[in-house]
């Protein structure tokens, strides 16, 4: 990409690096910043613009990371900021740019502000940084509110030996901040000039619509408006305040706001806010032509209003694996429906995200890729005593956790744990049959799911009529996807249930899967197309 380019973010495609999982340098089982460092050819061949890295901070690992004990200082199990600092060069010496996480809602309660607050004691400065409260009943015994969990079936609130509670919408592990404090603010800030400072050049903002808490914390009472602690208008101005620090450096945003009103989530993309959000309807959605072009039609719609470009993804860390999904009786995705055992069709699910691949990549906007998802891995379904992921066990062990989609990548096929670097065994097993997606393999095999990927991106990066710009949908049946991109550029994707024949076309650019005999595209299948 144009590094003087300040709209990459528009129609960049963007790869999500889950650290622990991607590569590992120095042999002890986990992935490292010198397994990614090693592996930055890789990813500049297979055609991405920027590399988005879930946090690398210092963290007791309480939730993957996501609970920082310390934002200027990367986790010993990943290495050093010396080395961060190494792998942003040169990323963008191969013209790969960097996002880092940032977890606004909470910290970890190993991080020093928190450990102050439990030290002083009730009604010391050092506890409005959070939100410590008495209990109710007659000896404080109950918990301040009763506001559900991030996780289903946990509780928010924890005592501490002195009476009071402390409010943690994820694990006690990770207690909220009070955001109505301005050290809170100041901190944040700093944080974020911190990284810019380093060259990185966005920020992807993690649980974004859940860091302001109404001041009287009152009862959660399903269906009132405004929520106690999702969406509420006192986000606005943080983000706001945000924005003119990324100004500063020309750096952008992308916040992970789950909201299912899309008027109420395009306000967070308004222009003096944040420049991106992801697109979960669009993952969320099952595989059926109706159901994937209502959820294009209200996201082109939302986005078109205030200018703002869409995003698209198919799956991330926290989901089922796209391979898998698409392969069910229900192909669509919630937290609430995961199981143990649920059946899948992998060779059915792997055309299908063929397909789903070339879709999102023709869409107007910027895509998002999950590490692996070139390779077409399916979800692991891990032997209970190897999961780690705290959702699994606040679930009493209903949830299968977020673990199966976080299992290390396989590089080589032949190597010791398929080429993922460790001396001892990964800190998540590989299943046997993890060889057959092996990226060496795959590089050598023209049919392969890295071959499609790496093909589709180049031709994305070509063609100036994919990325941001408009799209129109094309006259076709009621179970096929067709419409057309600027320059002549055309998308079908097939999901009835026989092949179809393509529209008349000049140039037939790239398929998912083959054509049957007579040129008709079969089902599951797409196609681009040059009319």
């Amino acid at each position: 990409m144009d590094p003087a380019d300040e709209q990459w973010w528009r129609g960049a495609a963007i790869y999500q690096i889950y650290v622990r999982s991607f590569a590992d340098g120095d042999g002890d089982g986990t992935g490292d910043l010198a397994g990614v460092r090693a592996r930055l050819p890789y990813l500049a061949d297979l055609g991405v613009d920027a590399l988005w890295f879930t946090p690398w901070y210092l963290s007791p690992l309480a939730d993957g990371g996501y609970d920082v004990a310390d934002y200027r200082a990367i986790d010993p199990a990943f290495g050093t900021l010396g080395e961060a600092e190494k792998l942003i060069s040169e990323a963008r010496e191969l013209g790969l740019r960097t996002i880092v996480d940032i977890v606004p809602n909470h910290v970890s309660d190993r991080h020093p502000w928190f450990r102050a607050a439990l030290a002083a004691g009730p009604g010391s400065p050092e506890r409005e940084l959070f939100h410590f409260r008495p209990g109710r009943g007659e000896h404080g015994e109950l918990p301040p509110n009763g506001w559900p969990s991030e996780f289903p079936g946990a509780a928010t609130w924890t005592r501490v030996p002195d009476g009071e509670w402390y409010l943690h919408l994820f694990t006690p592990q990770q207690p909220d901040l009070n955001w109505a404090h301005p050290a809170v603010h100041r901190e944040h800030e700093d944080v974020l000039r911190f990284w810019f400072e380093r060259g990185v050049a966005g920020v992807r903002i993690d649980s974004a619509a859940l860091l302001a808490k109404d001041p009287e914390l009152p009862d959660f009472v399903k269906g009132r408006d405004p929520h106690p602690y999702v969406d509420r208008d006192e986000l606005h101005d943080i983000y706001r305040s945000w924005r003119a620090v990324a100004d500063e450096y020309g750096a952008v945003f992308v916040g992970e706001v789950w909201l299912p009103d899309t008027e109420r989530f395009t306000r967070y993309l308004r222009p003096d806010e944040l420049h991106t959000a992801f697109n979960f309807d669009f993952m969320t959605r099952p595989w059926y032509a109706a159901e994937l072009r209502e959820s294009i039609d209200g996201t082109l719609t939302e986005h078109a209003m205030i200018g703002a470009p869409a995003t698209w993804v198919l799956c991330n860390h926290d989901v089922t694996r796209t391979v898998t999904r698409y392969g069910r009786a229900e192909s669509s995705f919630s937290f609430a429906t995961k199981r143990f055992g649920t059946p899948t069709d992998l060779v059915l699910g792997t055309r299908r995200a063929r397909a789903a691949a070339l879709l999102s990549l023709a869409l107007p906007g910027a895509v998002y890729l999950y590490q692996g998802e070139e390779l077409g891995l399916p979800e692991v379904e891990l032997p209970p005593e190897r999961i780690q992921d705290p959702m699994h066990f606040r679930s009493g062990g209903l949830d299968p956790g977020r673990d199966g989609c976080r299992v290390p990548l396989p590089w080589a096929a032949d190597e010791p744990h398929h080429g993922f670097g460790s001396v001892t065994e990964p800190w998540l097993p590989q299943p046997a049959d993890w060889a057959s997606y092996a990226a060496d393999r795959q590089a050598a095999d023209p049919g392969s799911t890295l071959a499609l990927y790496r093909t589709a991106l180049r031709i994305r990066r070509c063609e100036p009529g994919f990325g941001d710009g408009q799209l129109s949908w094309l006259d076709s049946r009621d179970d096929v996807l067709a419409f057309a991109r600027e320059d002549g550029l055309v998308c079908v994707v097939n999901m009835a249930a026989e092949p179809i024949a393509l529209p008349g076309h000049k140039a037939l650019l790239l398929t998912s899967g083959p054509l049957d005999d007579e040129g008709r595209l079969p089902q599951d299948t797409a196609a681009w197309l040059r009319t």
